[in-house]
């Protein structure tokens, strides 16, 4: 099982469509954890999930799992997609989001705190981070298809958007 995950806005459930249409099997991490839903964080704008419940019925496929929350699962492989803050905005607000929640999103990418949960589950080794900023969708399913076929190694930790913390004070 590979998983992709990151931030909102970086593009997974966009590269997932794709992966699909190429005839792999994805399974929405979205649509599973309904039945974990604690409630609503009115001030997150956000649902909290009792993640350590649904990472633990979780049953592995033959395929990808999407999800900001997929890199929780045990897996394989795992695929970060990571966007430069500043674009990861323009996304965000494009959306709709909040502009408290585009900030909180866009401060998480800065800070790599998806990238860092991942290899607190995964080995370095089993983790490919792609900069999707100025990929095409095809591109960035190109690498993940790779990465599953062990044509693209993995790579992490090689993206610093910490100067975007100090834009702006």
């Amino acid at each position: 099982m590979t998983v992709v995950t990151g931030t909102p806005g970086t593009g997974k459930s966009a590269v997932a469509e794709e992966l699909e249409r190429r005839g792999w099997m994805v399974v929405r991490a979205a649509e599973t954890v309904g039945p974990f839903v604690l409630g609503d964080d009115p001030d997150r704008d956000t649902s909290v999930v009792d993640e350590e419940a649904w990472v633990r019925s979780f049953a592995p496929v033959d395929g990808i799992v999407e999800g900001h929350l997929a890199h929780l699962l045990p897996s394989d492989r795992a695929v970060v997609l990571r966007c430069r803050p500043d674009v990861l905005e323009g996304r965000l607000q494009a959306r709709g989001y909040a502009r408290a929640k585009v900030r909180e999103n866009a401060e998480a990418e800065a800070l790599d705190v998806i990238l860092v949960e991942t290899l607190e589950v995964h080995p370095q080794e089993t983790v490919l981070e792609i900069d999707t900023t100025n990929l095409s969708l095809a591109e960035t399913a190109d690498l993940i298809e790779g990465f599953i076929r062990g044509t693209v190694p993995p790579s992490s930790g090689s993206l610093d958007w910490s100067a975007y913390l100090m834009e702006g004070l």
